[in-house]
């Protein structure tokens, strides 16, 4: 097992070999059903995460904890990583693939000299698309809603829509809420950009396929929001959302925000029917002023 001081040698050559060359590929839908496991080596970690910054990362304390249960793992069922969730990663060019979560698991094997790791390959939006689909949109009215929180049934909100039939509802578990296909027509029809966040790492074309069975489109797909802390991107990011759009609404189980960015002012209305919540919000966005 390498020592720390090596270790942190290793991650510091990995970030200065893909600076400036490194570039993210999209994955097939074949690419990412056949690709499980990959090889430690060829998965390089991600120099915007915490884990690759010196000064806060990694830690040794948590890379430690995962080698022991490894090993025990390996003990007891011959599977180091019986029970782990994969590594999310992200192909790219020239070579090998990108961590977006799970660096600490990945360094655990990497340093106890597994050969390979489970893997998920996803493709994710990154900061530069969302600029060119926010500059290039014809819409000037935006709705952002959590994915697992408030599209997806979680059992807490009511009724789900009818799952899809077999065999789709196998590879597509996920259940929308009651009223969401009714709600996203509306906006659409009302000259609304729907974006979708999550702090899960969903695969962008899994969602577009998923919203897709039910006739749905989404402006914008952006998963693994809880790796996205950079202070400067998020800055420079919610300027493009005020600089584009008149305002932003964004949707929960018990309120529909409102940042106007007309008035310059911040509005709240509670959802009062939680029991027809998509009737509620659908009722409260066309009392809202248009700015048409």
């Amino acid at each position: 097992m390498e020592s720390n001081t090596q270790f942190e040698a290793y991650i510091a050559d990995e970030i200065s070999r893909h600076d400036g060359v490194a570039i993210p590929i999209r994955s097939g839908l074949l690419h990412r059903l056949l690709v499980r496991r990959c090889y430690c080596e060829n998965l390089h970690p991600n120099p915007d995460d915490e884990f690759s910054h010196p000064k806060i990362g990694p830690s040794y304390r948590i890379i430690s904890d995962y080698e022991k249960k490894f090993l025990n793992s390996e003990r007891i069922y011959q599977n180091y990583y019986m029970g782990e969730e994969p590594i999310v990663v992200e192909r790219i060019h020239p070579d090998g693939y990108m961590i977006l979560n799970g660096h600490h698991r990945w360094a655990a094997a990497l340093r106890l000299g597994y050969p390979k790791i489970p893997v998920q390959v996803v493709n994710v939006v990154h900061n530069q698309e969302i600029k060119e689909i926010v500059k290039h949109s014809e819409h000037n009215k935006r709705v952002t809603l959590d994915l697992d929180e408030v599209v997806f049934y979680n059992g807490t909100q009511g009724q789900a829509e009818k799952p899809l039939p077999f065999p789709l509802n196998k590879i597509y578990p996920e259940r929308l809420r009651l009223g969401i296909p009714a709600l996203f027509r509306m906006l659409e029809k009302n000259g609304f950009d729907i974006w979708l966040y999550s702090l899960n790492y969903y695969s962008t074309d899994y969602i577009k396929s998923l919203l897709r069975k039910y006739h749905l489109t989404a402006t914008g797909i952006v998963t693994g929001t809880s790796k996205r802390t950079n202070p400067e991107d998020k800055k420079l990011m919610e300027a493009l959302y005020v600089d584009n759009y008149l305002y932003t609404l964004h949707l929960d189980n018990a309120e529909v925000s409102m940042f106007d960015n007309v008035a310059n002012e911040f509005r709240v209305y509670p959802i009062k029917d939680k029991d027809h919540w998509s009737r509620d919000v659908i009722n409260i966005i066309k009392e809202l002023p248009s700015y048409d």
